[in-house]
């Protein structure tokens, strides 16, 4: 296989980028804790909006600091990554569903959950660099892997994560000291002289564990686009940051998304087959953003049409 370059970043460049990433979400928590309201879908949208906007405006300084091919690489890998969030919505709803989360606590979870997956990306994507590097084989194994996922996605059906029975579900509910109701939105309280989580804890425990599982698809489906660790990073990085509006904006309209899925293994078996095919014939990667957003387009589109006429679900609290 032909490799990708390996391009170097200067310290100081992620050091800046980590510096606006945690500027934005202290200005972020610092709303959180002045409002006192639940997040509307024209607030919700409003924020993705302002994030989408600072993720361009990012790409803007990459492309004017590392080139246009860098860009082209930071936008493609942002679209992958931001439209696999949607999947973890699905599951987010069903999470909180289940275990009854206020809204207001839902977005504590979400934001501590945004936090976690900046370690967590991080220590993958160091980890999956490190691999390829030394062994180039492994990006054969990323692109059968998305393959697999893929045809799973398309031909698996709609399993329901059953969380009565989830490993992780019994095991926090044994293991660990836990309240039975919750006490606002916090996550561990002091009763009887110790420390007792609260169930609020479980829902986060659950949704790192999910983002980790989406995590293994998300990350090597960009080392098909390119190798550079700092784009790898910064794309899934930004996608995320944008999770928790995202999810208050679509957490409504998840019945309507259909196709959506078919959209997703379809990128996914895109990409899984790009990386297979590259030691014969490479695809540009401006070809390959074309590809995904039409995809994604074409797949949205169709779902909002096809369910026009289905009634807009209720809020989940």
């Amino acid at each position: 296989m032909k490799p990708l370059p390996t391009v170097s970043t200067s310290i100081w460049f992620w050091v800046a980028f980590h510096v606006g990433v945690f500027a934005a979400l202290a200005i972020d928590l610092l709303n959180f804790r002045r409002s006192r309201k639940d997040i509307s879908i024209r607030n919700a949208a409003f924020r993705s909006a302002v994030w989408i906007i600072l993720s361009l405006g990012f790409n803007y300084i990459v492309w004017r600091l590392k080139g246009t091919d860098a860009a082209v690489d930071f936008c493609t890998g942002y679209v992958i990554e931001y439209s696999l969030r949607v999947d973890n919505i699905f599951v987010f709803v069903l999470i909180f569903t289940y275990f009854k989360v206020p809204q207001r606590a839902q977005q504590r979870v979400l934001l501590w959950g945004i936090l976690s997956a900046l370690v967590m990306r991080g220590l993958m994507i160091w980890l999956g660099i490190a691999l390829v590097e030394r062994f180039d084989f492994v990006l054969y194994i990323f692109g059968a892997f998305l393959l697999i996922t893929a045809f799973r996605m398309l031909f698996g059906g709609d399993k329901e994560l059953d969380l009565k029975r989830n490993f992780f579900v019994r095991a926090s509910r044994k293991w660990l000291p836990m309240t039975k109701d919750y006490v606002r939105s916090r996550f561990a309280v002091k009763r009887g002289g110790r420390w007792m989580f609260t169930p609020l804890a479980l829902v986060l425990i659950l949704v790192n564990v999910m983002d980790l599982v989406f995590a293994v698809d998300s990350i090597p489906a960009v080392f098909a686009i390119t190798r550079d660790q700092f784009i790898v990073y910064t794309s899934n990085i930004c996608a995320i940051l944008g999770l928790r509006s995202l999810y208050f904006l679509l957490a409504h309209l998840v019945d309507r998304f259909i196709y959506l899925k078919t959209g997703l293994a379809l990128v996914l078996g895109f990409v899984g087959t790009k990386m297979i095919v590259a030691e014969f014939f490479i695809v540009p990667n401006w070809l390959s953003l074309g590809v995904i957003i039409l995809t994604l387009a074409i797949t949205i589109t169709a779902s909002l049409i096809a369910t026009q006429n289905r009634k807009r679900a209720k809020p989940r609290n």
